[in-house]
């Protein structure tokens, strides 16, 4: 078993959350886990992008080489497409359909929509609308987990094991946000 996964997004989105999320569960399967530096962080707002591998044997490098991505995993529509040169041909992408502009030069949604379209495998959702209409606007990050869950190959329970233990010291209303959010986001795969 190996998955290499890029996560992108905007700085603020939730992107650290779901590299964490996945780490766990993989770690509690006795899985190898590299990480890349998250890089971004410094600004809300600003492009986030982390390299995630995950596999049964050991791992010797953090970075994932272009077209070696399994899937691509992004909170906004136009960062899925600036990490496409890393998505294997037959790979998935995992994308918020909504955008987040946050530069002047930002494509129109036809443009961005058309080259996402042009992929073997996307899973296009709005998943803020879905966390507004769920009362977990918080969350929404996690329903990209969940509609990701298939693509990564990692049991459901695994991932929701994983959020429970990491999202504990925040109090059980927090940990069942999160949850609902991964069962929202299966449903849309």
């Amino acid at each position: 078993m190996k998955t290499d996964i890029i996560l992108c997004g905007v700085g603020g989105q939730g992107i650290l959350s779901i590299a964490t999320v996945i780490g766990e569960a993989a770690m509690n399967e006795n899985l190898y886990i590299k990480q890349a530096e998250v890089h971004g962080m410094s600004q809300r707002g600003g492009d986030v992008q982390s390299n995630l591998r995950i596999s049964s044997s050991p791992i010797a490098s953090d970075l994932i080489p272009k077209g070696g991505a399994d899937v691509i995993i992004s909170m906004e529509p136009m960062e899925a497409l600036r990490y496409l040169p890393y998505l294997k041909a037959d790979g998935w992408i995992i994308t918020s359909s909504v955008p987040f502009v946050n530069i002047p030069n930002y494509p129109s949604m036809d443009v961005v929509t058309q080259a996402l379209a042009a992929q073997p495998h996307v899973v296009c959702i709005d998943i803020e609308q879905k966390a507004k209409d769920a009362a977990i606007p918080r969350s929404a990050n996690m329903i990209l987990l969940g509609a990701a869950q298939r693509a990564l190959g990692i049991d459901f329970d695994k991932l929701e094991a994983a959020i429970r233990r990491i999202f504990a010291r925040k109090g059980e209303a927090v940990v069942e946000a999160n949850i609902k959010a991964l069962a929202i986001g299966r449903e849309a795969q």
